[in-house]
């Protein structure tokens, strides 16, 4: 394909996606050992030995990603094979009810998390780990700034350090780069402020700065020896990440944790803290309420509580009538 044709043919697909299916077939690949062109009996029994591991949304987009290597070069296509088609409904049949609602982040959890980074970093620090002192560091400002700002796993991973302006003490603007819910032409820009404890602002800071970075992705990847990448981690990434992050910290069930975490954890927290739902929906980007309300849940005490209070404030009849 000559040079030209292929960059227009590049520039059609959205960063985001040529990010996405690029780290799933680095996945198949590097770490599964899978080998390319493929097959539909390994296409198939990928998918089994991730069933557990990803969304069924990102096997989706891994599968798309391998359709896409196919067509690109000229081989048959295996995920178009019934038995792969047949392994994905089986997936979504046993796995899709858990997968559904994503297990929220409590605000203890967080508070405790973002605890034990911040030991954990102290102490590499006194050894002269940098490498690790880098990535707790960046694993904190992730988690923080995550929960707070109620980012999904590819706005987290679309963030560029040249599109946040933060100030101690006063807040946070950003604007995440393109994402599956963008427009081409949407221009976006989220807000945080700084706060008295667990504050997000001062641990995106903390973390350029000892990145000594002032361009290039706010998550990278970081090898083992402490090479910070000028690439994009891709949002498939972010889940595995944030489940070594809650592992290392301690919590428990780690793996039960979804990239949908931080959103619902914050959505739960803000609700039973007051806000209203408009309040919420602006501060997330929701455009409608029916995306807000499948992040909420009312506990069951605050249901009591209001049937009690009716109660409360209906009279009983007179003694001895019935209905």
């Amino acid at each position: 394909m000559p040079a030209k044709v292929e960059d227009y043919v590049l520039a059609a697909d959205r960063e985001n996606t040529v990010r996405s299916y690029a780290s799933a077939l680095k996945n198949f690949e590097e770490v599964w050992k899978g080998l390319l062109p493929s097959t539909s009996d390994t296409v198939a029994r990928y998918l089994a030995e991730h069933a557990t591991t990803y969304r069924l949304s990102t096997l989706r987009l891994h599968i798309a990603a391998l359709s896409r290597w196919h067509a690109d070069n000229g081989f048959p296509d295996p995920t178009r094979a019934p038995l792969v088609h047949k392994v994905l409904r089986g997936i979504r049949a046993k796995h899709a009810t858990a997968q559904r609602r994503a297990r929220p982040l409590q605000l203890d959890v967080l508070e405790d998390v973002s605890t034990r980074l911040l030991a954990a970093q102290e102490a590499t620090r006194e050894q002269g780990n940098r490498t690790k002192e880098l990535r707790l560091s960046r694993d904190r400002a992730l988690v923080l700034l995550g929960f707070w700002r109620a980012f999904r796993s590819d706005e987290l991973a679309s963030m560029r350090i040249s599109e946040v302006h933060a100030v101690r003490g006063q807040g946070l603007t950003c604007r995440p780069g393109r994402t599956k819910t963008t427009d081409e032409d949407e221009d976006r820009s989220f807000y945080c402020p700084a706060l008295s404890r667990l504050c997000p602002v001062d641990a995106y800071i903390d973390w350029i700065e000892l990145s000594g970075r002032t361009s290039g992705p706010v998550f990278p990847g970081i090898d083992r020896w402490g090479n910070i990448s000028d690439a994009h981690m891709a949002s498939p990434a972010i889940l595995p990440l944030l489940r070594r992050i809650l592992a290392e910290a301690g919590t428990a069930e780690a793996a039960t944790y979804s990239s949908h975490s931080l959103r619902r954890g914050f959505a739960g927290w803000a609700s039973a803290n007051g806000w209203e739902l408009k309040e919420l929906m602006e501060h997330v980007g929701w455009r409608d309420a029916s995306s807000a309300l499948r992040y909420i849940d009312v506990p069951r005490d605050a249901v009591k509580a209001k049937f009690e209070r009716g109660l409360a404030n209906s009279s009983p009849g007179p003694a001895g009538t019935q209905d």
